[in-house]
Order: C-alpha cells, then structure tokens, then sequence
C-alpha cells in the first residue's frame, strides 16, 4: 500500500475504533447494572438500552450513505459524531432506563458508518481494500474484545456514568481525527437517480446486507445473557470477567489473522467467509447445550471472536468491491441500516426472548439465523480481483 493508503486506513480505523468503543463498552456490565435503575428489572427495556442505537442507525443509514454521495464524506461524518456526543451526554445522566434508551437513540442518530467505509473505498485501490478494511473491521473487533476486559474494570471505578462521559470524550476525539488526520477526500462523482432501485436489485450485495443484519443481531443478543451467565451461572464476579474475556481476546486474534490474509492473498474470500459463518453456528450450538460453566463459556466466546472478527473484516471489504462506483455510498448506506437493524433487533429480541423462554431459546433462535446465513453464502459468487494503478490511489 501507498503511505496515503496506510494513512487512510490507520485513521479511519481510529475514527471506528474510538466511537465504537464507547458502543460496545456498555455490553459487559449494562445488564447487570440495569437492574439499579428504576425499570431496570424488565429485561425487554434493558435489551432495548442495549439496542436502541441500531435503531436510529437503522431510519438514517441510508440517508447519510446518500447524503455523503452527494455532499461529500466528511462534513456527514463530522455532523454525525456530533449528536453521538449529545446522545452520550443524555445516557450519562440518566436516572432510569428510559433515559438511559433515549440517550442511546441519540447516540445512533449519529450514523456514520456508510460515510466512513465509503470513504475508505474512496481512497484506497482496488486490490488493497480489503486491507483496509480489514483494518477497520479488526479495530472494531479489537475495540470490542477491549470493552469486554476493560468495561468491568471501569465499571467498578467509574461507573455507569463515567463510562457514557468517557463514550462521549472518545466521540470529540475522532472528530478531530476526521478534520486534521484522514486525507482529504477525493471528489465524489455525482450520483444519478434510481440508486436504490439499482442496489436493491443486485442479489449479491442484498446477501451480504442480510449477513450483517444476522451478525449484529447475534452479537447483541447474546450480550443481554452472556454477562449474567458468568455471575449466575459461572459464579464469576462482574470485575473478574476480564479473566474469561481477555484471554479468549488474545487467542481469537491469533486466530483471525491468518484467516484474512489467506482470504485475500490466496483468493480464498468465500471459502474463509463461509467457514467464519459455520462456526457462528456451532457456537450458538455450544451455547445452548454446554454453556454453563466459565471454562465452557470462555470456549464458546473465544470461537465467537475469531467468527465476528473475520467477518468484519471481510464483509465491508466485500461490499465496496461488488458495488457500482457512483453508488458505493449508497450501497454502504444499505449495509449499515441492516447492520443496525440487526443491532437493535438482537438487543431487543434477545430480551424478549430471555424474559419469556429464557436464554436457551437466545441461543437456539441465534443458531437458525446462522443457518440460513450459511445457505445463503453457499450461492454467493467470490468478488472478482482487480488491479488498480497506483496513480489512482492518490
């Protein structure tokens, strides 16, 4: 890659990492904590705090997607972190959980990510995207992986409160990213008319959206019950989870790169991709038969990890390879309302599902999606390769 690739992709990854840190940082402790805030102990309003981002996310997506298409990339981006500060401020002084969910809602208003992947495919070549991508979705996965160590440890120090203020410094900061780090961004070709109708339409893309959509529900929803499984079930303190979390973390990462880069040096995208989507549903397997103890869990999360890091590193990379060049913000747009769709669905579903059939029927509802994710890529065609001049990449 050129130095403005690797530039590009080291600060877009950031601008991820740094808003999506604050998302995640909740997961771990939110169920638990919930249940000292008045409303707390109705598990479908807690999933629904835990969800409610995808929400908004879901209703805006599009239109920023279309909007950075036709405004460019980074005043979307910048007017988006904005409102997610906003929305992290009203979570933090919440003093009940329908607060705490309005917050949340705010916080997904600011729905940047078509407008920052879009930009990553604006500015790196072809044969390399999926580098940068993987970039982007290996800091969303390591992001991740450091919320579940860090967010008990915070917890304990911080707070509730102190987390959603932290969640909303870490927002100021990536603004600062967009304006003086990421490189200026090349101009956009002016999008026609009938956008949708034409992404819409591509049967590829529209399985790669359902993927998304499967993958973030699954995320969310297992953590409405994975929390409460290793107090409950694990007898494991909430400050101690950093023992079950950090080294499935560490061995999920070892786990997860080499897959990438067979994915992409060795033209094995589909076949890496499919095996990513069948181990999420052995996982949901392992989780519903021998789930209860915190050796098993630690297993099963582990797997978990290596599943959701590798497609996070494929799918957007995918995306942006099959999607028409004056339309990849639009198509980005698509991909992301699903992704949040599937957020808020699987926070809201996993605790409706809990609270009336209890958290196997997570597990088992989880696995069925996966299933039919698996069938789906079965007819998927791999992204065809294409080299780019290096002349285009600046």
């Amino acid at each position: 890659m050129t130095p403005a690739e690797r530039r590009a992709g080291a600060s877009l990854a950031a601008i991820f990492a740094l808003r999506m840190l604050g998302l995640f940082l909740i997961l771990p402790v939110f169920s638990v904590h919930a249940h000292h805030l008045p409303g707390g102990d109705n598990l479908t309003l807690v999933g629904l705090a835990i969800g409610a981002y995808g929400l908004t996310q879901a209703f805006l997506q599009m239109a920023y997607g279309v909007a950075s298409d036709r405004f460019g990339r980074k005043p979307v981006i910048v007017f988006g972190l904005v409102l997610f500060v906003i929305g992290s401020a009203v979570a933090a002084v919440a003093g009940d959980i329908g607060t705490v969910i309005a917050g949340r809602v705010l916080q997904g208003a600011g729905a940047i990510s078509a407008a920052v992947t879009a930009l990553a495919a604006d500015l790196t070549r072809d044969q390399h995207r999926t580098k940068v991508m993987a970039m982007i979705g290996s800091s969303i996965g390591l992001v991740f992986a450091l919320s579940m160590v860090a967010a008990p440890i915070l917890y304990n120090v911080i707070g509730m409160s102190g987390i959603f203020w932290l969640t909303a410094v870490l927002a100021a900061a990536a603004i600062g990213v967009v304006l003086y780090v990421v490189p200026a961004a090349p101009p956009v070709p002016r999008a026609p008319t009938g956008l949708f109708g034409e992404v819409f339409r591509d049967g590829q893309l529209m399985r790669l959206n359902v993927g998304v959509f499967v993958l973030h529900l699954i995320q969310t929803a297992m953590w409405v019950m994975v929390p409460a499984a290793l107090v409950s079930g694990a007898n494991l303190p909430l400050p101690e989870h950093w023992k079950v979390y950090l080294p499935a973390v560490l061995l999920s990462f070892a786990a997860m790169v080499p897959a990438v880069i067979a994915a992409e040096r060795r033209n094995l995208m589909k076949q890496v991709f499919g095996a990513a989507v069948a181990l999420l549903v052995v996982v949901q397997a392992g989780l519903f038969a021998f789930g209860q103890s915190a050796v098993t869990l630690g297993l099963w999360l582990t797997l978990f990890f290596v599943a959701f890091n590798v497609l996070e590193a494929i799918l957007p990379s995918w995306i942006s390879k099959v999607a028409p060049a004056h339309a990849k913000g639009t198509a980005l747009g698509l991909y992301n309302t699903l992704q949040s769709i599937g957020l808020f669905l699987g926070g809201t579903l996993g605790g409706w599902l809990a609270e009336h059939f209890g958290s196997g029927a997570v597990n088992l509802v989880c696995g069925v999606l996966a299933v039919i994710w698996l069938l789906l890529v079965a007819s998927m065609n791999p992204p065809a390769r294409r080299v780019t001049p290096a002349s285009a990449a600046h």
